[in-house]
């Protein structure tokens, strides 16, 4: 794992390393410290770093995707989705992708990097085949539900051009992830962890992957999984391509990019990496003795919420709370299976849950269409969190708030933590059962009238489970293409159609 890959200096007539651009030593998992002093990861590791320059001169930005040498397969979804002009971060990308450029792309969540890295994957593989266990392309996902998110939103796409794709996460069977890998995946999406045991148990081998992505690289170091990573990233094939894609860029990815990325054509979109003009964020001044009724009245608002709190247990608190009060909320968090948390992201986005209460399992890889408001109930204690919490909302060019509640002793932290993210809030102080409250959230007062929402079942070992039936995947796809329609078809309306 340790091991430096001799190939990497040099691809084919790309620039070779400069001894600036050596490997730099592993950071030592479990010694993270948050920008306030407490315990997590070192303050020095959020700062950004200075991204390599280029070498060889990246191809000029394109206006639209007809504009690239692309399979007409993938041409054609995205017409018939009603996609045509890229966001910003897809169209100074694609064209260099496309060409086998290593890639290093920083947007905010929303602003179209699964297919700024989906369709030169899906483009440079189509027409190959998989060997039984041998994929040829891999998405590396920090959680289950980015993975499921990635899934769906290439599933469209990679039917087109005739590759197959596997989804390859913790809390579904193994068994049958590895039948999906043994009849031949040509692209796998996949967390560290689940992918390292099937390798392990010699269900899957990277030695033909050529093209490799890393989404959300900050998040899979800020989560320990920065040595499971590096071992499967040595296991890919010499002289790949490699795409690292996230959020926010700090010195905890500075160790990815300078040991697998060559010559990257880099591309930065929303320097603050969180200044998103469609976004307000705002800062509520509570007392802590009203902080509960506050809560309430925010969730008992017309249209969905995501309310964030620290700890499973306060969630399904909260949540218990809610549904006795009349709202119609769910919980989600790390101590629910996979098929329950996919059946309550479900319920969600179809408006069985009005109120996705959660833990930060819910900050990454998750997009619901209309979500205009997130709610820091227990404010974060990193300004990344803040980042991606925040960035369930607004998202694809859509409007949204990020409104975080803030007690008298929580309000130096929040101050610094606002800082640290580049945002500017507005403050202002409130109480329940006020207007100004109201005139933010849209809060009101809950019915009292309590709701019961059906449980998501439990996982059953021995039965096929919703996400992982093939039939149910197309359907899943279909309804994210659906939807994905329904968002362009609003976007043709005011003149602004672009690539979710």
């Amino acid at each position: 794992m340790n091991r430096e890959r001799p190939s990497r200096g040099s691809r084919g007539s790309r620039t070779a390393r400069t001894p600036s651009t050596a490997r730099t030593a592993h950071p030592r998992a479990g010694s993270r410290r948050r920008p306030d002093g407490r315990p997590g990861q070192p303050a020095a590791a959020h700062a950004e770093f200075a991204p390599p320059r280029t070498v060889e001169p990246a191809l000029p930005a394109v206006e639209s995707f007809g504009e690239l040498a692309m399979p007409a397969p993938l041409l054609a979804v995205l017409g018939h989705e009603g996609v045509t002009v890229p966001f910003p971060i897809q169209a100074a990308t694609l064209p260099n992708s496309l060409a086998g450029r290593d890639v290093l792309g920083r947007g905010r969540t929303g602003s179209g990097k699964t297919l700024a890295f989906g369709l030169p994957l899906l483009a440079r593989t189509a027409g190959r085949r998989a060997e039984p266990r041998r994929p040829l392309a891999l998405v590396l996902v920090p959680t289950r539900e980015l993975a499921q998110q990635v899934t769906d939103a290439l599933t469209p796409y990679a039917r087109a051009v005739r590759l197959r794709l596997a989804t390859v996460v913790g809390g579904m069977s193994i068994g049958r992830q590895a039948r999906a890998l043994r009849d031949g995946a040509e692209v796998v999406v996949a967390t560290p962890g689940r992918l390292k045991d099937l390798i392990d148990r010699g269900d899957c081998a990277l030695g033909d992957v050529a093209v490799t992505v890393l989404d959300e690289a900050d998040q899979m170091t800020d989560m320990g999984f920065m040595p499971q990573v590096t071992a499967l990233l040595d296991q890919v094939r010499p002289g790949g391509q490699r795409m690292l894609f996230s959020a926010t860029l700090d010195r905890n990815v500075d160790l990815l990019v300078r040991r697998y990325l060559s010559d990257p054509v880099v591309h930065s979109v929303d320097p603050s990496a969180g200044a998103v003009t469609t976004m307000e964020h705002h800062v509520l001044h509570v007392h802590e003795a009203d902080k509960h009724n506050t809560t309430t009245e925010i969730a008992a608002r017309d249209g969905r919420v995501i309310m964030f709190l620290d700890t499973k247990h306060a969630v399904d608190r909260l949540t218990r709370h809610l549904l006795g009060s009349g709202v119609r909320a769910a919980a989600l968090h790390g101590g629910r299976s996979q098929p329950q948390r996919t059946r309550t992201l479900s319920q969600f986005k179809d408006g069985q849950v009005t109120v996705l209460v959660a833990t930060n399992v819910a900050a990454r890889g998750i997009h619901v269409d209309d979500l205009d408001l997130v709610v820091n109930v227990d404010p974060p204690g990193d300004h990344k969190d803040y980042l991606h919490r925040g960035g369930r909302t607004a998202r694809a060019g859509a409007s949204g708030s990020v409104v975080t509640l803030v007690t008298p002793g929580q309000r130096r932290d929040v101050a610094r933590l606002m800082a640290a993210a580049g945002i500017r809030p507005t403050i202002t102080a409130v109480r329940s059962g006020e207007a100004e409250l109201s005139r933010i959230t849209g809060a009101k007062a809950p019915s009292g009238v309590p709701v019961v929402i059906a449980a998501p079942p439990t996982a059953e070992p021995h039965r096929r489970t919703a996400s992982s039936s093939p039939k149910s995947k197309s359907a899943s796809a279909s309804a994210s293409a659906r939807g994905h329609r329904g968002r362009t078809a609003r976007g043709r309306s005011s003149g602004n159609r672009r690539a979710a």
